[in-house]
């Protein structure tokens, strides 16, 4: 009888949510110096954040999940009767933990893994895992859910405010940066994950407060659908939390709750301390 396993990355910020479903998490790992980190196991968002604002001068590095670990995630949900595993990975544009988990993936026998690239990251991403799940439980088929994660993917979306570019740019996740580099420490952009599954800068702005009071503007212009599932992750934005949240839904009050998620460690070094996205998932 098949049974379907349920994999995905630590980027998701999947850690931070309360689920009762069988996922399993790979992790990627956080770099200070000599120092590494397990994201969420050894080091947790507001308290790196926090240490990234006390310490400006730090640079922190990712790495992806070895490949070996991964395989070893494939060995025990077969090890425990999963016939089949779906994979949701970040954005390939974005890390090398689709292609390794792919390569995992040709390593073990007699289990069919499935690698899903979910173009995003973040609360998007733990979204897709999380129907995953949801269909698993209810017996659905591997291309029944796939073709769900699928329109997910074609479906949602993200704008975020930085409050610098700084991390972005030393860690080469910023696609289409060359006309912001001459003065990338004075703006605060407005970026967007594109399609492809790329951050992709759209706007210069000047000071936090506007680049934030735009997302918000821009978001309320172009997502006029009715049947949004709106949210925000964030690097310890807090102070701008309950306000992009009263004033999205003074226009939009029929969304109803607007839930907030951090963005774990491993993706805020890249996105650096205050930043701050709204997100969307157009719901069939």
């Amino acid at each position: 009888m098949a049974k379907t396993g349920l994999v995905v990355c630590g980027n998701s910020g999947i850690d931070y949510i309360d689920h009762d479903y069988d996922i399993r998490v790979i992790r990627s790992t956080l770099i200070f110096g000599d120092e590494e980190y397990t994201d969420f196991i050894d080091i947790k968002a507001e308290d790196f954040y926090q240490s990234l604002k006390e310490n400006p001068e730090l640079h922190p590095t990712t790495a992806q999940t070895a490949t070996g670990v991964i395989l070893e995630t494939y060995e025990m949900l077969k090890a425990d009767g999963y016939t089949d595993i779906i994979v949701v990975t970040i954005s390939s544009k974005l890390s090398g933990t689709y292609e390794g988990a792919r390569i995992a993936g040709n390593m073990i026998d007699d289990v069919n893994v499935h690698v899903f690239d979910s173009k995003s990251v973040a609360y998007g991403e733990a979204y897709m895992i999380l129907t995953a799940a949801e269909m698993a439980t209810q017996g659905k088929s591997v291309p029944e859910i796939i073709d769900k994660l699928s329109h997910i993917r074609e479906n949602q979306g993200l704008l975020v405010s930085v409050d610098t570019l700084k991390f972005l740019v030393k860690n080469g996740r910023l696609s289409g940066a060359s006309g912001l580099m001459g003065s990338f420490l004075k703006i605060k952009p407005m970026l967007h994950l594109t399609r492809e599954g790329r951050v992709e800068p759209i706007e210069k702005i000047r000071t936090r407060k506007k680049a934030i009071n735009r997302i918000v503007e821009k978001f309320l212009k172009e997502r006029t659908e009715e049947n949004l599932e709106v949210f925000l992750v964030h690097a310890n934005a807090f102070d701008a939390l309950d306000d992009v949240k009263n004033r999205i839904l003074e226009v939009r009050p029929e969304l109803g709750t607007i839930e907030d998620y951090p963005l774990t460690p491993v993706v805020g070094a890249h996105a650096g301390p205050g930043a701050l996205a709204i997100g969307w998932i157009i719901k069939e």
